[in-house]
């Protein structure tokens, strides 16, 4: 469930509240990269619940960052989630944050993955 401050004395410390945590971002970045429905997450993201998964995108669609559009009424039902158009710069935020830790991790002989 999402509940923001009514005060923040630091952006930085909404910016964690709003999609911090874990799963978040990984989310964010997979619906902005095309993994847009519940079941491609699920695989794209394997080591997250279903419970969990089902919590992260009904809070990011709460907090506004998200919206669900149902495509198709009849079973089986079709969900895609979508990030919001007034939000688009997310997307530049995200891979900018996504660029600096590859640079970071290249720097300090870390290996990482290109799976999220």
């Amino acid at each position: 469930m999402v509940n923001f401050e009514k005060e923040y004395k630091c952006a930085l410390v909404f910016t964690h509240d709003l999609i911090g945590g874990k799963w978040k971002l990984r989310i964010l970045w997979h619906i902005i990269h095309g993994d847009n429905r519940f079941s491609m997450l699920k695989k794209a993201i394997p080591d997250i619940t279903e419970k969990v998964l089902y919590t992260q995108l009904r809070d990011l669609q709460k907090s506004g960052i998200i919206e669900k559009e149902i495509v198709n009424e009849q079973p089986p039902k079709t969900i895609l989630y979508h990030l919001r158009e007034e939000y688009k710069d997310l997307e530049k935020i995200i891979e900018d944050t996504c660029r600096f830790t590859k640079y970071y991790a290249s720097c300090n002989n870390i290996y990482i993955k290109e799976t999220v």
